[in-house]
């Protein structure tokens, strides 16, 4: 895990690499911002049509419209994990190929590229799964409230598991012609640790948005490595 992390950071200078993180970034910032947008306008909507801006703080629109907006901002840093991480799967390939490129030649010239049309299923795939395991977690975490630490803990471990799963299958996915005996899949534990480092990147500012494509290298190499012990 270490190797692969460190392997990873000394290759983030490539230019390659700087150009996919470039786009990840912007398209990135662009969908969380028409998020927190749409939020914005439909909690707005909410808080009008409810009253219950005014029960809250009644002090007419202005203030309505604040508390509408920090919620929406609120929601929008809740997602931003979400969607970095589906918008990073779109362009997985072009991380993954890069990294076996400089590391792993034989492979990356074996590789079967997963075309945008696949990329974009997996995208909104794993941004579905990833909702729905974490509405799914939601009423515990709820009810681990009381332990303070208890809804991060949980909901930690949850998005743990779905960013391991989603990285190394990106890199998987591009030697499918490969059988499982060549292209073994990683234990439960590496994958689980590989996502929880990953986890923790998306929570510390800035470097959130070097997170997906330090996950993207390290998996690259962690599925190489296994493929060759």
């Amino acid at each position: 895990m270490l190797t692969a992390f460190t392997l990873t950071l000394a290759q983030l200078g490539d230019r390659r690499i700087l150009a996919v993180l470039a786009k990840s970034i912007v398209v990135t910032l662009i969908l969380v911002a028409l998020l927190g947008s749409a939020g914005w306008w439909g909690l707005d909507a909410l808080l009008a049509a409810t009253g219950l801006g005014d029960a809250i703080m009644p002090s007419g629109d202005a203030v309505r419209g604040v508390l509408s907006a920090v919620l929406a901002v609120i929601g929008a840093w809740l997602v931003f994990r979400l969607v970095a991480i589906a918008v990073l799967q779109f362009f997985a390939d072009e991380v993954v190929l890069v990294v076996e490129a400089r590391h792993y030649p034989a492979a990356a010239r074996a590789a079967q590229p997963l075309g945008w049309t696949r990329e974009l299923r997996l995208g909104l795939r794993g941004l579905a799964r990833s909702a729905v395991y974490n509405l799914a977690a939601l009423p515990f975490a709820l009810v681990l409230l009381v332990t303070g630490v208890g809804p991060a803990l949980l909901l930690g471990a949850v998005n743990a598991v779905l960013l391991g799963r989603e990285l190394t299958d990106m890199v998987r996915l591009r030697h499918r012609g490969e059988d499982a005996a060549v292209m073994p899949p990683l234990p439960a534990f590496t994958r689980f640790a590989l996502g929880a480092v990953v986890a923790a990147l998306l929570l510390v500012p800035f470097v959130n948005f070097l997170a997906p494509v330090i996950g993207a290298g390290m998996a690259t190499h962690l599925v190489h490595r296994r493929k060759g012990s």
